[in-house]
């Protein structure tokens, strides 16, 4: 078995870690974004399939719109927030809640009690779908064809063994995350999970199947 640190290991585990992630300010000056990862790689804000990033917000104000954006949004650390998607509110008190709605939806958010962190996940419709699991202590994830998942400690550690499908299936990795660090990994691998804290596993599907 294989400790990795940073980077991509035999086109398998990559390991992207929170330091050094550049922040963008949004337009509005509401709060600033961090990327954790996109596919297709290194794709722009247009091109993308999906999009995974960190956003720290710092005030009340409206969100940009998106059309053809589906969006999952979880508050990972902060009171929590109201979101007024297309006129209904929608309270998110408290952490680890994911929440789906359209990016095409005019909406509005508010801060429960000062600042947030989300963890957001971006889709292009017909083009990529996901699911956010939350997970406490332990957890597998399955080897699958046509989806990766990315999982991101949320708080505390969380440890990736991850393993190839078939002839390789005794090449396994091991990667040590520390807060808000990642693990990505490719179709046909599998790996367990264990955490000192709570872990987001982000199933991402092409094609848009999941939400």
């Amino acid at each position: 078995m294989r400790r990795t640190d940073e980077g991509e290991v035999d086109g398998g585990m990559r390991v992207l870690r929170a330091d050094g992630r550049a922040a963008a300010p949004w337009s509005n000056g509401g709060g600033v974004t961090r990327e954790v990862a996109v596919r297709p790689r290194g794709a722009a804000w247009d091109t993308f399939d999906w999009r995974v990033s960190l956003a720290d917000v710092t005030r009340d104000g409206p969100y940009s719109p998106l059309p053809g954006i589906r969006r999952i949004l979880t508050v990972v650390d902060g009171a929590g927030v109201e979101l007024t998607v297309d006129g209904s509110p929608h309270r998110l008190p408290g952490r680890f809640r994911p929440f789906a709605f359209s990016g095409a939806a005019p909406t509005g958010c508010r801060l429960l009690d000062g600042p947030i962190v989300n963890l957001n996940v971006m889709l292009r419709e017909g083009r990529a779908g996901a699911t956010v699991e939350i997970v406490r202590g332990a957890g597998e994830v399955p080897p699958e064809e046509g989806r990766e998942v990315l999982v991101v400690a949320l708080e505390g550690s969380a440890t990736v063994t991850a393993r190839p499908e078939g002839p390789r299936a005794g090449d396994a990795s091991r990667a040590q995350l520390g807060r808000f660090d990642a693990g990505l990994l490719p179709e046909r691998w599998s790996a367990v999970l264990r955490t000192e804290g709570v872990a987001a596993v982000i199933t991402l599907t092409a094609g848009g199947a999941g939400v």
